[in-house]
């Protein structure tokens, strides 16, 4: 077999053999590929195959899965499971390498579900936004489909951000939480409220324990709602077959002014309408950003009042804008895109799938899956309010490139040195495979 070069402290050139299953804390997977540079984490090594292609990753050894099951036997002991309808529910469990490793089982009530956590101490912790009449029957259709949640969940690892270009999708930054709960916030507030009319009270929200949000809608009217339906709420929400023609009837009428959506009205016309006066607001950036000249941005923002007063009057006339069908319809699908991307539609279209139950643990990052208002969100910081593990310490070999920022403290960089951390900053490391124990 070929040579497999890695950057690490100083190189390393060795020769792997087709048996060889893992070397140096990575693992060769079945699926094979060619890699050029392996980010994770914050950890950037750079993997140059020669003659054979291996997928390759870092690996938790047996001490360190002991010690973070050990934690979340501990978590565990006095878990009170907050789900409603248990015994309709299906469950499904993962492991140090799968989110979902096997699935198809249901319990009783609460009581035997806190009892199997605290048995098992599984990593991942599963349930079904489905109710059914058997949940551990199979195949699905044997199940007996009762109805299912409406529930949106929304990933940083979706947005597309500059910082990931930097630390990659696996590690979890500050600016990525800004932005994934942005991004929930919207989805709430711009779309959920004003324009399904949910009321916060049938609106629930929890952190998924990394790098997102899950947003649930308790409403026994939607249980039904098959899954051609639920992709209709979705297309909405992303902007899909929604047409400026509806917005700007007179669009593309020549001698005709431009007449346009207010701030007060409903849907994607309202929200243009919003988010235009608030670019306005924003100065010459923000209104380049949706491509307008700098220029034109100029004159815009000298003018904004005069502006703003004609959106609020729904005359867009007064905005000097060539090609305007071109240009809103353009800046439209700026805003869809942002958001659309936000939401994995597959979750919320799907009737069978299972999401992370909230208030468990996560098994990429040891935080708490948690459940948070909606009058708290604004002010929710995970990597504060999600520790699960304050007491204690451990010492660990770390490697990042990224400082880890949780609870209000900084750790790192680090280059492989051994490091004393309080148990919910290492286990976040060990987790995000960015660390292991120290010796």
């Amino acid at each position: 077999m070929g040579d497999l070069e890695l950057a690490f402290d100083s190189l390393l050139i060795v020769s792997l053999f087709a048996t060889t299953t893992s070397f140096c804390g990575f693992k060769r997977s079945n699926t094979t590929y060619t890699i050029d540079e392996y980010t994770v984490g914050g950890v950037a090594d750079k993997v140059f195959i020669y003659c054979n292609t291996y997928t390759l990753d870092f690996v938790l050894d047996e001490i360190t899965k002991k010690t973070v099951s050990s934690l979340f036997k501990e978590y565990y002991k006095s878990f009170a499971p907050n789900v409603g309808s248990i015994e309709r529910r299906e469950f499904g469990f993962g492991d140090f390498e799968k989110k979902v490793s096997f699935r198809h089982c249901s319990f009783a009530d609460s009581a035997a579900l806190r009892r199997y956590l605290y048995d098992n101490a599984p990593t991942f912790v599963n349930y079904s936004i489905s109710l059914y009449k058997d949940p551990a029957a199979r195949p699905m259709e044997n199940k007996g489909w009762l109805g299912a949640e409406l529930v949106f969940d929304l990933d940083a690892g979706d947005l597309h951000l500059e910082c990931q270009k930097r630390h990659g999708h696996a590690w979890v930054c500050t600016n990525c939480m800004d932005m994934v709960k942005a991004e929930t916030m919207k989805l709430i507030e711009d779309f959920l409220i004003p324009d399904f009319g949910f009321s916060g009270n049938e609106l629930s929200v929890n952190f998924s324990g990394n790098r997102g949000y899950h947003v649930h809608a308790d409403k026994k009217a939607l249980y039904q709602l098959t899954q051609k339906e639920r992709r209709a709420i979705t297309e909405y929400i992303a902007g899909i077959n929604v047409h400026i023609e509806t917005f700007f009837p007179t669009i593309g009428q020549k001698g005709k002014p431009l007449i346009g959506p207010k701030p007060a009205d409903y849907g994607w016309g309202g929200r243009l309408a919003r988010a235009m006066v608030k670019t306005l607001n924003g100065g010459t950036e923000p209104l380049q950003s949706l491509g307008i000249d700098q220029r034109t941005a100029k004159k815009l923002v000298a003018n904004k009042a005069d502006f703003i007063f004609g959106i609020t009057t729904g005359n867009w006339d007064k905005i000097p804008i060539p090609k305007k069908a071109e240009f809103w319809e353009g800046v439209m699908k700026r805003m869809a895109i942002s958001q659309g991307d936000s939401i994995d539609k597959n979750v919320t279209n799907d009737i069978y799938h299972l999401i992370r139950m909230p208030d468990t643990l996560h098994g990429d990052s040891g935080l708490v899956g948690k459940s948070v208002s909606i009058s708290e969100l604004a002010s929710f910081d995970p990597l504060v309010k999600a520790i699960a593990f304050r007491k204690g310490s451990l010492s660990v070999v770390a490697r990042t490139t990224e400082a880890l920022v949780i609870n209000n403290e900084t750790y790192g960089p680090y280059n492989g040195e051994v490091v004393e951390l309080p148990v919910y900053a290492a286990l976040y490391l060990l987790l995000k495979r960015t660390a292991t124990l120290s010796k």
